[in-house]
């Protein structure tokens, strides 16, 4: 009797104000991609394209190039946007975020590594191995971070949400400090290959890579709704959720393992993205509530959809040259960010 008027309550909000922002957001979404397809150097009618069969320049961009790109843009925007909307449930701050705490600095730090550093490994490497050198090295930079934030923001600042973001600031520049250290040891191939992960492009999509970042989307996905109550109880406070029989180890370690596979797979195939997973968790937030249940699927539809839509300006602003995603998502997150940061200001005088 005690959970029925709750639960009671949540399916009449979910029939009325929810469900409606979902139908829109799917819409604007399927609308942006539609309107991606036919957007770039080469001019293509997507519905006579889909109703032939020809071997022609169009249908090789539209399959092959654009289509996969669409795809992926949007499986890696849902992705950032579950990786922000967890990492911020974890530390029960709405500044969070994967690349502001440096977790998706630390993907990217290994993966340079893996890029300059390992060109010796490869006569020891077998050929199929190779392809996932990057997101193995990349997960476990990113777990990595996310073990040493976790820690040393509580033992330096505990409960301190300024003392979070000083202790992922101080990670970003150890960090940077790698990159930069790889980036000069870097030969001509290296160099241009590192700079692909300081500003982010989704240029390297193809239907293999979205097949393995879909599974990992919905594996995710399903893993993290099974935590959704618990990470409920701990935004009240961990005595709150302690009290109600959570173990809040194994919760931080499983919500770290996600967070860290998560922004490891965008990092390792598609560089250093900004700010999708802090706007569209606090998007989704201002919808749906501090509910989980609908935080985690209205910030993966809504990161998927800023991403599409960064990255089809990135692609057709400058025609036929192609703008890092990048620079779009930090035109776009850092404006968000003061303004958030202005917000907090404001509540704490």
């Amino acid at each position: 009797m005690h959970q029925s008027a709750p639960l009671h309550g949540y399916s009449k909000f979910m029939s009325n104000q929810t469900v409606l922002m979902y139908a829109i957001g799917l819409i604007a979404l399927i609308a942006i991609a539609l309107t991606a397809i036919t957007l770039g150097p080469v001019e293509i009618n997507y519905l006579q394209s889909l109703s032939t069969h020809d071997e022609l320049v169009e249908n090789y961009i539209l399959w092959q190039v654009r289509l996969p790109r669409i795809l992926f843009s949007i499986a890696i925007g849902a992705s950032l946007g579950l990786a922000g909307a967890l990492t911020q449930g974890l530390f029960r701050n709405p500044l969070a975020d994967p690349g502001l705490l440096g977790v998706s600095s630390g993907a990217a730090a290994a993966a340079a590594g893996a890029i300059v550093f390992s060109g010796n490994w490869d006569w020891a490497m077998p050929e199929v191995l190779r392809v996932w050198a990057l997101p193995i090295a990349a997960f476990c930079g990113a777990l990595g971070i996310c073990f040493l934030l976790d820690r040393l923001a509580r033992w330096l600042t505990p409960g301190s949400v300024m003392g979070l973001l000083l202790t992922g600031i101080a990670i970003n520049a150890l960090v940077a400090a790698f990159i930069g250290l790889s980036s000069y040891l870097a030969n001509d191939e290296q160099l241009r290959n590192l700079s692909f992960w300081t500003m982010g492009s989704l240029a390297g999509a193809n239907w293999m890579v979205l097949s393995f970042m879909m599974f990992v989307l919905v594996i995710a996905f399903l893993c993290s709704q099974r935590l959704t109550l618990q990470i409920n109880a701990l935004s009240l406070g961990e005595a709150v959720a302690a009290q109600v029989g959570i173990n809040l180890k194994q919760l931080r370690q499983r919500i770290i393992l996600m967070v860290a596979f998560l922004s490891a797979c965008a990092v390792a195939w598609c560089g250093m993205i900004g700010f999708i997973s802090l706007i569209a968790p606090h998007i989704a937030r201002a919808i749906a509530g501090p509910d989980h249940r609908q935080v985690l699927p209205l910030s993966m539809l809504l990161g998927g959809l800023l991403l599409l839509l960064a990255d089809t300006l990135a692609r057709t602003v400058a025609t036929p040259a192609e703008i890092p995603v990048g620079i779009f998502t930090a035109l776009l997150g850092a404006p968000f960010f003061l303004s958030l940061l202005a917000k907090q200001r404001k509540a704490l005088i």
